[in-house]
């Protein structure tokens, strides 16, 4: 398997170094609503996850909530609440809407404010190598002591310090005693009325890149195998996290692969909750549905922008309908049955270049029209059946058929018989209209030559 990897500029070959392969992947800050760009990123993570234990390798996947922050303070005081109370209520809403998407869980999902001493210890030993330095009860990291720094962006220290001048990537404060601009905070001083922890340099609480270093080390050691986020996180995140690992660990790489995927576009802007320009995954589930939200990502390679329109979820959830009926609907055949194999191994094919989505689902829709056309030849279709649901499993995709009430049945049932006397009638218009009912019930039917099936949608 190919992946292309962040930190080379190139697509490599990929295994783990030793044992499960060891994925750390950055969560969310719950200060807002998740949106459909993280929805985005975490399908895609999921994505990845489960096509690695498809081929057989086992995966320890790591996933952190960022639950104190400038952000974080901020909006909990505006709405008169703890922002305690303000995290725990939207980790659950995005636990639940994660649930909608069909993402796996993570192994593990560290907290930042539960894993503070881990931080305080790996701090102190940056400072005590070096690498780091107090000013004035903040703590920075010396980017100057770390002579590759720059190395996963491909920025200079130059650019870094330019960037951080013009508050570039970071936060840049009146009353920072920096020895450099490009220097970063690994602990910051309280603030008056803000949460705090004691520590070695006075109370206050940690940056936000040291949580994600001191997690992924703590859960899964020295070095990952995969580290995954937005293409945003590039710098200063990951460049930051990078930097103060190694000098941690005294151990290279802390990552062997970096994957990024690209930004989810709402017009000509990034989807974000900090511009305010989001549509709320709670949303895309209620109009979409989790298959539909998953083919709308999916059916674009991961590193490429995707741009969000109705149209396109729209067309997720056609397409998502087309699949669940071609995997679903019976077949009576009785001749050779369809072979599925070409069919997995070009998506294996594409799976195994670079996570290539777009042409795994070709080869399932592919698949799909075989075996309806295979159905209508009268042929056995099981077999295709199970394949199609075994390799969309693998892209999280559920192909759930809905549950219909014992008391609807009957009714149903007198429909669709209403409907065939009036099309042997010739009474079209008035047979459309019943069809078109059942539709806005959410019926789906198949006319087939031994009668019409008819099956719940979605």
């Amino acid at each position: 398997m190919k992946l292309y990897n962040t930190l080379s500029g190139r697509k490599e070959d990929f295994a783990p170094a030793d044992g499960p392969v060891k994925m750390y992947v950055c969560g969310v800050t719950p200060y807002d609503r998740s949106h459909l760009g993280h929805a985005m990123s975490y399908i895609i993570f999921d994505v990845l996850r489960r096509y690695l234990e498809y081929r057989g390798y086992q995966v320890r996947h790591v996933q952190n909530y960022t639950d104190i922050d400038d952000r974080i303070i901020a909006r909990a005081r505006h709405l008169g609440i703890s922002p305690q109370e303000l995290a725990e209520q939207l980790i659950a809403d995005y636990a639940a809407e994660m649930e909608g998407l069909n993402v796996l869980p993570a192994h593990v999902y560290p907290r930042a404010t539960q894993e503070i001493p881990t931080m305080i210890e790996m701090i102190s030993t940056l400072v005590d190598k070096g690498y780091a330095y107090v000013a004035e009860g903040d703590v920075y990291f010396r980017v100057s002591a770390k002579k590759d720094y720059g190395k996963l962006s491909g920025r200079s220290l130059e650019s870094a310090e330019a960037g951080a001048r013009c508050g570039v990537g970071r936060e840049v404060e009146p009353g920072e005693n920096k020895e450099h601009p490009g220097d970063f905070a690994l602990w910051k001083a309280a603030k008056p009325g803000e949460p705090s922890w004691p520590s070695p340099w006075g109370p206050g609480r940690p940056g936000w890149h040291i949580e994600c270093s001191a997690m992924s080390v703590k859960y899964l050691g020295e070095t990952l195998d995969i580290h995954g986020g937005g293409v945003d996180l590039v710098f200063p995140h990951h460049e930051n996290e990078i930097a103060q690992s190694e000098a941690y660990t005294g151990c290279q790489p802390f990552v062997r692969f970096w994957l990024h995927n690209g930004w989810l576009y709402l017009g000509e802007d990034k989807m974000s909750k900090s511009l305010g320009n989001i549509i709320p995954i709670a949303d895309g589930l209620e109009k979409y549905g989790g298959d539909g939200c998953r083919l709308f990502v999916l059916n674009s390679h991961y590193r490429s922008p995707l741009t969000y329109s109705e149209e396109a979820l729209e067309a997720g959830k056609r397409a998502a309908e087309r699949l669940r009926l071609a995997a679903h609907l019976p077949g009576d055949g009785k001749g050779s049955p369809l072979d599925p194999e070409a069919f997995r191994s070009r998506f294996i094919e594409a799976m195994e270049d670079d996570l290539n989505t777009a042409q795994a689902l070709a080869a399932l829709f592919d698949l799909a029209r075989e075996i309806n056309r295979g159905r209508d030849q009268g042929r056995p279709v099981e077999e295709a059946q199970a394949a199609l649901r075994e390799l969309a499993g693998v892209l999280g995709l559920t192909l759930a058929e809905g549950e219909v009430g014992l008391v609807a049945r009957p009714f149903i049932d007198l429909l669709v018989e209403l409907r065939d006397e009036l099309r042997e009638a010739k009474l079209y218009q008035l047979s459309d209209k019943v069809r078109s009912c059942l539709t806005d019930l959410g019926i789906a039917l198949e006319d087939t030559s031994e009668g019409t099936r008819w099956r719940r949608r979605g």
